[in-house]
Protein backbone atom coordinates (compact mmCIF):
# COMPACT_ATOMS: atom_id res chain seq x y z
CA UNK A 1 0.00 0.00 0.00
CA UNK A 2 1.61 3.33 -0.85
CA UNK A 3 2.66 5.91 1.57
CA UNK A 4 0.61 9.29 1.54
CA UNK A 5 3.84 11.26 1.83
CA UNK A 6 5.40 9.51 -0.73
CA UNK A 7 2.78 10.21 -2.68
CA UNK A 8 2.44 13.99 -1.74
CA UNK A 9 6.83 13.46 -2.84
CA UNK A 10 5.68 11.67 -6.47
CA UNK A 11 3.32 14.90 -7.04
CA UNK A 12 5.83 17.54 -6.24
CA UNK A 13 8.35 16.11 -8.59
CA UNK A 14 5.53 15.82 -11.16
CA UNK A 15 4.86 19.69 -10.77
CA UNK A 16 8.31 21.07 -10.42
CA UNK A 17 10.65 18.50 -12.55
CA UNK A 18 13.21 18.18 -10.58
CA UNK A 19 14.39 16.54 -7.04
CA UNK A 20 15.73 19.87 -5.73
CA UNK A 21 12.48 22.05 -6.20
CA UNK A 22 10.48 19.35 -4.76
CA UNK A 23 12.63 19.01 -1.70
CA UNK A 24 12.09 22.53 -1.01
CA UNK A 25 8.72 23.14 -1.34
CA UNK A 26 8.52 19.79 0.88
CA UNK A 27 11.27 21.53 3.22
CA UNK A 28 13.14 18.13 3.21
CA UNK A 29 16.62 17.55 1.87
CA UNK A 30 17.38 15.99 -1.89
CA UNK A 31 18.69 12.94 -0.33
CA UNK A 32 15.32 12.40 1.62
CA UNK A 33 13.38 12.82 -1.60
CA UNK A 34 15.34 10.89 -3.45
CA UNK A 35 15.14 8.08 -1.03
CA UNK A 36 11.34 8.56 -0.75
CA UNK A 37 11.20 8.06 -4.88
CA UNK A 38 13.20 5.30 -5.23
CA UNK A 39 11.24 3.80 -2.46
CA UNK A 40 8.01 4.37 -3.92
CA UNK A 41 9.53 2.65 -7.62
CA UNK A 42 10.52 -0.26 -5.74
CA UNK A 43 6.84 -0.45 -4.38
CA UNK A 44 5.12 0.54 -8.15
CA UNK A 45 7.60 -2.25 -9.53
CA UNK A 46 7.90 0.02 -12.53
CA UNK A 47 10.20 2.87 -12.84
CA UNK A 48 8.50 6.24 -12.08
CA UNK A 49 10.61 8.68 -13.85
CA UNK A 50 13.27 9.10 -16.08
CA UNK A 51 16.58 10.48 -14.80
CA UNK A 52 18.17 12.95 -17.12
CA UNK A 53 21.33 15.18 -16.49
CA UNK A 54 19.75 17.78 -15.19
CA UNK A 55 16.05 17.02 -14.71
CA UNK A 56 13.41 14.49 -14.72
CA UNK A 57 10.58 13.27 -16.95
CA UNK A 58 7.67 11.25 -15.37
CA UNK A 59 6.95 7.90 -17.41
CA UNK A 60 4.30 6.84 -18.65
CA UNK A 61 3.31 5.24 -15.17
CA UNK A 62 4.82 7.68 -13.27
CA UNK A 63 2.77 10.11 -14.86
CA UNK A 64 -0.63 8.04 -14.29
CA UNK A 65 0.78 7.82 -10.27
CA UNK A 66 1.20 11.64 -10.32
CA UNK A 67 -2.89 11.33 -10.93
CA UNK A 68 -3.52 9.33 -8.77
CA UNK A 69 -1.97 11.08 -6.06
CA UNK A 70 -3.68 14.50 -6.68
CA UNK A 71 -7.21 12.36 -6.61
CA UNK A 72 -5.92 10.88 -3.27
CA UNK A 73 -4.23 14.05 -1.50
CA UNK A 74 -7.77 16.10 -2.83
CA UNK A 75 -10.06 12.96 -1.46
CA UNK A 76 -7.82 12.88 1.90
CA UNK A 77 -8.32 17.31 1.69
CA UNK A 78 -11.90 16.80 1.70
CA UNK A 79 -12.80 14.55 4.53
CA UNK A 80 -10.36 16.60 6.69
CA UNK A 81 -12.49 19.46 6.14
CA UNK A 82 -15.85 17.62 6.52
CA UNK A 83 -14.36 15.70 9.17
CA UNK A 84 -13.57 18.83 11.03
CA UNK A 85 -16.91 20.30 10.30
CA UNK A 86 -18.65 17.46 12.06
CA UNK A 87 -16.21 17.72 14.99
CA UNK A 88 -17.18 21.52 15.14
CA UNK A 89 -21.31 20.92 14.84
CA UNK A 90 -21.40 22.50 11.86
CA UNK A 91 -22.39 19.28 9.70
CA UNK A 92 -23.83 16.07 10.43
CA UNK A 93 -27.12 14.03 11.66
CA UNK A 94 -29.68 15.17 14.33
CA UNK A 95 -31.91 12.75 15.05
CA UNK A 96 -35.08 14.28 17.26
CA UNK A 97 -37.82 12.30 18.81
CA UNK A 98 -40.96 14.54 19.54
CA UNK A 99 -44.62 14.09 21.15
CA UNK A 100 -47.36 15.34 18.91
CA UNK A 101 -48.37 18.93 20.72
CA UNK A 102 -44.47 19.83 21.00
CA UNK A 103 -44.32 19.82 17.25
CA UNK A 104 -46.83 22.59 17.09
CA UNK A 105 -44.71 25.16 18.58
CA UNK A 106 -41.64 24.45 20.65
CA UNK A 107 -39.82 22.42 17.79
CA UNK A 108 -40.69 24.66 15.37
CA UNK A 109 -39.00 27.59 16.95
CA UNK A 110 -35.70 25.76 18.50
CA UNK A 111 -35.60 24.07 14.66
CA UNK A 112 -35.80 27.54 13.30
CA UNK A 113 -33.05 29.27 14.90
CA UNK A 114 -30.99 25.88 14.58
CA UNK A 115 -31.09 25.30 10.92
CA UNK A 116 -30.52 28.92 10.19
CA UNK A 117 -27.06 28.52 12.13
CA UNK A 118 -26.27 24.92 11.19
CA UNK A 119 -27.76 24.63 7.46
CA UNK A 120 -25.97 21.82 6.51
CA UNK A 121 -26.53 19.36 9.43
CA UNK A 122 -29.08 16.56 8.44
CA UNK A 123 -32.26 16.26 10.45
CA UNK A 124 -34.71 13.26 11.27
CA UNK A 125 -37.51 13.88 13.06
CA UNK A 126 -39.71 11.20 14.50
CA UNK A 127 -42.88 11.32 15.72
CA UNK A 128 -44.50 9.35 18.59
CA UNK A 129 -44.94 8.94 22.33
CA UNK A 130 -42.42 8.68 24.78
CA UNK A 131 -42.68 5.52 25.26
CA UNK A 132 -41.92 4.30 22.14
CA UNK A 133 -39.31 7.12 21.31
CA UNK A 134 -37.16 6.86 24.74
CA UNK A 135 -35.89 3.07 23.85
CA UNK A 136 -35.08 4.03 20.49
CA UNK A 137 -33.02 6.90 22.25
CA UNK A 138 -31.37 3.97 24.76
CA UNK A 139 -30.45 1.79 21.34
CA UNK A 140 -28.78 5.25 19.80
CA UNK A 141 -30.92 5.27 16.82
CA UNK A 142 -32.15 9.04 18.28
CA UNK A 143 -30.19 11.96 19.78
CA UNK A 144 -32.63 13.06 21.69
CA UNK A 145 -36.38 12.77 22.88
CA UNK A 146 -38.96 15.53 23.46
CA UNK A 147 -40.96 13.86 26.42
CA UNK A 148 -43.34 15.14 28.83
CA UNK A 149 -44.99 13.75 32.69
CA UNK A 150 -47.63 14.66 34.66
CA UNK A 151 -47.63 14.89 38.32
CA UNK A 152 -50.61 13.03 38.89
CA UNK A 153 -49.38 9.87 36.73
CA UNK A 154 -45.51 9.71 37.38
CA UNK A 155 -43.94 7.32 35.73
CA UNK A 156 -40.92 5.53 36.44
CA UNK A 157 -37.63 6.90 35.59
CA UNK A 158 -35.15 5.49 32.82
CA UNK A 159 -31.81 4.56 33.79
CA UNK A 160 -30.09 5.57 30.98
CA UNK A 161 -31.28 8.51 30.06
CA UNK A 162 -30.54 12.29 31.20
CA UNK A 163 -33.57 14.43 31.67
CA UNK A 164 -33.36 18.04 31.53
CA UNK A 165 -36.57 20.49 32.18
CA UNK A 166 -38.03 22.65 29.75
CA UNK A 167 -41.00 24.08 30.45
CA UNK A 168 -44.46 23.27 32.46
CA UNK A 169 -47.46 22.92 30.19
CA UNK A 170 -50.44 23.89 32.19
CA UNK A 171 -53.45 22.11 31.80
CA UNK A 172 -56.25 24.36 30.98
CA UNK A 173 -60.41 23.81 31.21
CA UNK A 174 -62.39 24.53 27.74
CA UNK A 175 -66.12 25.25 27.81
CA UNK A 176 -68.27 25.65 25.03
CA UNK A 177 -68.87 29.12 24.34
CA UNK A 178 -71.78 31.22 26.58
CA UNK A 179 -71.21 28.56 29.05
CA UNK A 180 -72.94 29.61 32.57
CA UNK A 181 -69.38 29.25 34.08
CA UNK A 182 -67.14 30.95 31.29
CA UNK A 183 -65.31 33.90 32.78
CA UNK A 184 -64.89 32.35 36.60
CA UNK A 185 -62.04 31.44 38.30
CA UNK A 186 -62.76 27.39 38.51
CA UNK A 187 -61.81 24.97 40.95
CA UNK A 188 -62.16 21.15 39.32
CA UNK A 189 -64.91 20.93 41.84
CA UNK A 190 -67.15 23.51 40.04
CA UNK A 191 -67.22 21.11 37.38
CA UNK A 192 -68.08 18.43 38.75
CA UNK A 193 -71.57 17.86 37.09
CA UNK A 194 -70.49 18.88 33.71
CA UNK A 195 -70.33 16.32 30.99
CA UNK A 196 -66.60 15.33 30.19
CA UNK A 197 -64.35 15.45 26.59
CA UNK A 198 -61.64 13.64 28.22
CA UNK A 199 -58.18 12.02 26.17
CA UNK A 200 -56.74 8.73 26.47
CA UNK A 201 -54.56 8.24 29.78
CA UNK A 202 -51.00 8.44 29.98
CA UNK A 203 -50.35 4.76 31.23
CA UNK A 204 -53.71 3.23 30.78
CA UNK A 205 -57.08 4.28 30.00
CA UNK A 206 -57.88 6.75 32.90
CA UNK A 207 -56.85 9.63 32.01
CA UNK A 208 -55.29 12.84 34.16
CA UNK A 209 -58.76 14.34 34.55
CA UNK A 210 -59.99 11.40 36.54
CA UNK A 211 -57.41 10.51 38.19
CA UNK A 212 -57.65 15.03 39.77
CA UNK A 213 -61.40 14.35 39.72
CA UNK A 214 -60.70 11.36 42.55
CA UNK A 215 -58.60 13.13 44.52
CA UNK A 216 -61.04 16.13 44.92
CA UNK A 217 -64.05 13.31 45.65
CA UNK A 218 -65.93 12.71 42.46
CA UNK A 219 -66.17 10.55 39.47
CA UNK A 220 -66.42 12.86 36.42
CA UNK A 221 -69.26 11.98 33.39
CA UNK A 222 -66.97 10.84 30.59
CA UNK A 223 -68.64 11.32 27.34
CA UNK A 224 -66.22 10.69 24.88
CA UNK A 225 -62.66 9.79 24.99
CA UNK A 226 -60.19 11.16 21.77
CA UNK A 227 -56.66 10.63 21.00
CA UNK A 228 -56.85 13.70 19.32
CA UNK A 229 -57.17 17.12 20.80
CA UNK A 230 -58.81 18.71 17.07
CA UNK A 231 -61.52 16.19 18.11
CA UNK A 232 -61.68 17.02 21.78
CA UNK A 233 -62.04 21.05 21.01
CA UNK A 234 -64.84 20.11 18.11
CA UNK A 235 -67.03 18.19 20.71
CA UNK A 236 -66.57 21.19 23.30
CA UNK A 237 -67.07 24.05 20.12
CA UNK A 238 -70.62 21.31 20.29
CA UNK A 239 -71.34 21.70 23.03
CA UNK A 240 -71.15 18.09 24.43
CA UNK A 241 -68.89 18.94 27.27
CA UNK A 242 -65.75 20.56 28.83
CA UNK A 243 -62.72 19.41 28.97
CA UNK A 244 -59.05 19.81 30.39
CA UNK A 245 -56.10 20.20 27.58
CA UNK A 246 -52.51 21.32 27.73
CA UNK A 247 -51.95 24.63 26.89
CA UNK A 248 -49.54 23.38 23.79
CA UNK A 249 -52.62 21.44 22.00
CA UNK A 250 -54.74 24.97 21.62
CA UNK A 251 -53.79 25.76 18.47
CA UNK A 252 -57.07 26.86 17.88
CA UNK A 253 -59.02 28.06 20.54
CA UNK A 254 -62.02 29.68 18.59
CA UNK A 255 -65.70 29.19 19.84
CA UNK A 256 -64.91 28.03 23.37
CA UNK A 257 -63.91 29.57 26.48
CA UNK A 258 -60.47 28.87 28.08
CA UNK A 259 -59.87 29.58 31.13
CA UNK A 260 -56.62 27.85 33.90
CA UNK A 261 -57.59 25.68 36.82
CA UNK A 262 -56.97 26.48 40.48
CA UNK A 263 -55.03 23.07 40.91
CA UNK A 264 -51.72 22.83 41.89
CA UNK A 265 -51.44 19.43 39.64
CA UNK A 266 -52.96 19.94 36.31
CA UNK A 267 -50.33 20.39 34.14
CA UNK A 268 -46.98 18.48 32.38
CA UNK A 269 -43.50 18.85 32.95
CA UNK A 270 -42.24 18.92 29.66
CA UNK A 271 -37.93 17.96 29.67
CA UNK A 272 -35.80 16.70 26.69
CA UNK A 273 -34.11 13.00 27.65
CA UNK A 274 -30.49 12.53 26.70
CA UNK A 275 -28.36 9.76 26.26
CA UNK A 276 -24.77 10.32 28.55
CA UNK A 277 -21.96 9.88 26.59
CA UNK A 278 -23.80 10.33 22.90
CA UNK A 279 -20.64 11.31 20.93
CA UNK A 280 -22.90 13.64 18.70
CA UNK A 281 -21.35 17.44 18.45
CA UNK A 282 -24.38 19.21 17.70
CA UNK A 283 -26.92 17.63 20.07
CA UNK A 284 -25.91 20.44 22.55
CA UNK A 285 -26.42 22.82 20.73
CA UNK A 286 -29.69 22.18 19.31
CA UNK A 287 -30.54 21.72 23.56
CA UNK A 288 -29.49 25.33 23.96
CA UNK A 289 -32.10 26.45 21.32
CA UNK A 290 -34.51 24.24 22.47
CA UNK A 291 -34.44 25.53 26.30
CA UNK A 292 -34.72 29.26 24.73
CA UNK A 293 -38.15 28.18 22.24
CA UNK A 294 -39.29 27.19 25.86
CA UNK A 295 -38.72 29.88 28.19
CA UNK A 296 -40.14 32.38 25.44
CA UNK A 297 -42.91 30.17 24.83
CA UNK A 298 -44.24 29.96 28.64
CA UNK A 299 -43.42 33.80 28.42
CA UNK A 300 -46.12 33.87 25.85
CA UNK A 301 -48.38 31.26 27.57
CA UNK A 302 -49.12 34.43 30.28
CA UNK A 303 -49.75 36.37 28.11
CA UNK A 304 -52.01 34.44 26.17
CA UNK A 305 -54.09 33.42 29.18
CA UNK A 306 -54.05 36.31 31.47
CA UNK A 307 -55.06 34.46 34.44
CA UNK A 308 -52.29 32.08 33.64
CA UNK A 309 -49.98 32.28 37.09
CA UNK A 310 -46.16 33.39 35.65
CA UNK A 311 -45.06 30.88 37.93
CA UNK A 312 -46.76 28.06 36.74
CA UNK A 313 -45.85 28.51 33.26
CA UNK A 314 -42.40 29.44 33.25
CA UNK A 315 -40.81 27.30 36.65
CA UNK A 316 -40.42 23.61 35.88
CA UNK A 317 -41.54 22.00 39.60
CA UNK A 318 -38.56 20.84 40.98
CA UNK A 319 -41.00 17.17 42.05
CA UNK A 320 -38.37 15.32 40.35
CA UNK A 321 -34.74 15.31 39.32
CA UNK A 322 -35.19 13.73 36.02
CA UNK A 323 -38.24 15.17 35.09
CA UNK A 324 -39.69 12.31 32.60
CA UNK A 325 -38.67 8.63 31.76
CA UNK A 326 -40.45 5.98 29.97
CA UNK A 327 -44.12 5.96 29.13
CA UNK A 328 -46.09 3.01 29.17
CA UNK A 329 -49.38 2.07 27.68
CA UNK A 330 -50.50 -1.53 29.08
CA UNK A 331 -52.61 -2.34 26.33
CA UNK A 332 -51.10 -0.52 23.41
CA UNK A 333 -53.20 2.17 24.23
CA UNK A 334 -51.04 5.32 24.70
CA UNK A 335 -52.37 8.83 23.80
CA UNK A 336 -51.13 10.21 21.20
CA UNK A 337 -53.03 13.58 22.41
CA UNK A 338 -48.98 13.66 23.67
Amino acid sequence: MFNTARLQVMLEIARHGTIVAAAEQLRLSPSAVSHQLATLEQEAGVALVDRGPRSLRLTVAGQRLADYAQQIIDLMSTARDELSAHGEGRRGLLRIGFFATAGTELLPRALSSFTADHPQVELALILGQPSELLPRLNQGELDLVVVFDHPLSPTPEASFAKVSPLMVDPQLVVLPAGHPLAGRRLRLTDLADEPWITTLGVQGEVSVLELAARAEGFQPRIRCRSDHYEVVLGLVRAGVGVALVPSLGLRDSGEVAVQPLAHANLHREIGVALRPGNPNPVVGSFVDRLTDAAAGLSQELVQRWPRLPASRSTVVPHRRSSATAARSAPDGNAATTA
